[in-house]
This record gives C-alpha cells, sequence and structure tokens, in this order.
C-alpha cells in the first residue's frame, strides 16, 4: 500500500513538473529541486549506468507522470489557459511557492542566506520584467527548430530558473509546438524530443558538478527565480475584483498541493 502511495506520489510530481514545462513562466528544472526529483534525477542522467538501478524506484514513476504532463495535457491546458487564464495561473502560482520552504532549508541558513534569496528575487524580477517588454521573434518553423525548441526545453529541466516556454514564445514557436503536441503530430514531437535528449544528456554531468560543491549557493539562487518567476506570472495578469477571494483560495489551495507532495 506504502509503496503505491509513494507511485502515485512520484507519479503526480512528474505529472506537474511536465504540465509545467508547458506554461510560460514556469520553469521544469525548479520543480524538479522543489519536489526533491533534481538531485537523483541528475544523477542518473549523469551516469545512467552507474545511478539508473539505485534510483529506478524514483525515476521511472516520474518519467511517466512527466510524459504523460507533457504530451497528453497540452490539449486541456491550452483550453484551460485559453477560457481561464488568471484562475489556472493564480494556482500553479500557489504550486510553485509552496514548494519554497523544501528549497530554502537547503540553503546557507543566516541572514547571508536571506540577503542572497533577496539579491536574485529582485534581479531576476528585474530581468523578467524587461524580456516581458520584448516583441517575438518570426522564426519559420521546421524540424531544425523543432530540434532547437526541444533542446531550449532540455536546458530547463537541467537549469533550474531557465523558463523555456517564455524563451520560445520570444522566439515566436510557442504556438506551434504546443499545438502540435496537443494534435499528436510527430513531426514536430519526435524533434522535439531529440533536442530535449540531447539537452539533458549532454549537460546534466556538468549541472552535477556545481550542484555538488556549491548547493547553498544553487539553493538560494532557484529559490530567487521562483520566486521572481511568480512575480512576473501574477504581474501581467488581469485581475476582476469580484473574483479576488477565489484567487486568494486557489492560491492556497495550489500551496497545499505541493506541500503536500513534497511530504
Amino acid at each position: 500500500m506504502k509503496k503505491r502511495t509513494v507511485f502515485l506520489q512520484l507519479f503526480l510530481k512528474g505529472m506537474i513538473v511536465g504540465t509545467g514545462a508547458i506554461l510560460p513562466g514556469v520553469s521544469g528544472g525548479v520543480l524538479c529541486v522543489a519536489f526533491g526529483i533534481y538531485e537523483p534525477l541528475i544523477e542518473v542522467l549523469s551516469d545512467p549506468g552507474k545511478n539508473l538501478k539505485k534510483h529506478a524506484d524514483i525515476f521511472f514513476p516520474f518519467s511517466i507522470g512527466w510524459l504523460s504532463g507533457f504530451f497528453l495535457l497540452a490539449k486541456l491546458l491550452e483550453v484551460l489557459f485559453l477560457k481561464y487564464e488568471t484562475p489556472a495561473t493564480v494556482l500553479f502560482a500557489g504550486l510553485i511557492i509552496g514548494t519554497l520552504p523544501s528549497i530554502l532549508k537547503d540553503r546557507e541558513s543566516g541572514k547571508k542566506g536571506i540577503y542572497r534569496v533577496i539579491l536574485w528575487t529582485v534581479l531576476f524580477t528585474l530581468l523578467f520584467l524587461f524580456l516581458d517588454k520584448s516583441n517575438s521573434i518570426d522564426i519559420r518553423a521546421n524540424v531544425f527548430w523543432y530540434l532547437v525548441s526541444g533542446f531550449i526545453w532540455g536546458l530547463s529541466m537541467i537549469i533550474p530558473g531557465l523558463s523555456s516556454s517564455s524563451l520560445l514564445i520570444v522566439m515566436g514557436l510557442y504556438q506551434k509546438i504546443t499545438a502540435g503536441i496537443a494534435g499528436l503530430d510527430f513531426t514536430v514531437i519526435l524533434p522535439v524530443l531529440i533536442g530535449l535528449l540531447a539537452a539533458v544528456l549532454s549537460l546534466s554531468r556538468l549541472m552535477k558538478y556545481f550542484y555538488d560543491r556549491y548547493r547553498s549557493f544553487i539553493c538560494s539562487f532557484i529559490g530567487g527565480i521562483m520566486i521572481a518567476s511568480v512575480i512576473g506570472m501574477l504581474w501581467k495578469l488581469t485581475y476582476q475584483s469580484s473574483h479576488i477571494i477565489i484567487y486568494i483560495l486557489l492560491f492556497i489551495l495550489g500551496c497545499f498541493i505541493s506541500g503536500k507532495l513534497d511530504g
């Protein structure tokens, strides 16, 4: 019974991370760290022969959930965020903020660590607000750019804080790719997957090196990016004053769900 519960928790975490990879402003890598998946995931990807068996009970249910969230829910997300952008984004913001305690407990203790989180939050908030003013670049979609897009998506899994979806929006490729995924168009899906795997397999060893040696610094860095990402997500929304209570409850619900999954 306990094994089934753990499997379900890991599957749901994977589904949320896979779903988050599609959402603009959300970093799959941040969610991996928040849910305690990042370290074993990087270990497996950096040296599968040595670490796959060690983390098989985590890696496989999480991977199945990730694939489900990334591919099967693409159409649902497209409809959800088209019709209910503000409440859906507020819920997801709560999911992200609810994971902060598990991130920040690993940072360096004391005022120095707190100041570091605040500094990263301010810097990345300013950066995200600046990038939000950028105009989209119209790129002609083809197999090459699908490969590039997959590589960018893979980077967001390996580099916490990088929102691949936001970058793809600027490149003018986001809608074309999500439509292809939602429509199960394998001329889009296959090159995206190849690019994603190329990024993950080529860079995971490098990220493991930095994560092992500068853990407290990276945790503070990630915490700042997470807070800044949520500020950026919520800043752009249009709110109805009559629905403020609903937004607050959705945010709290998101925090509660992610807190439970983290437990």
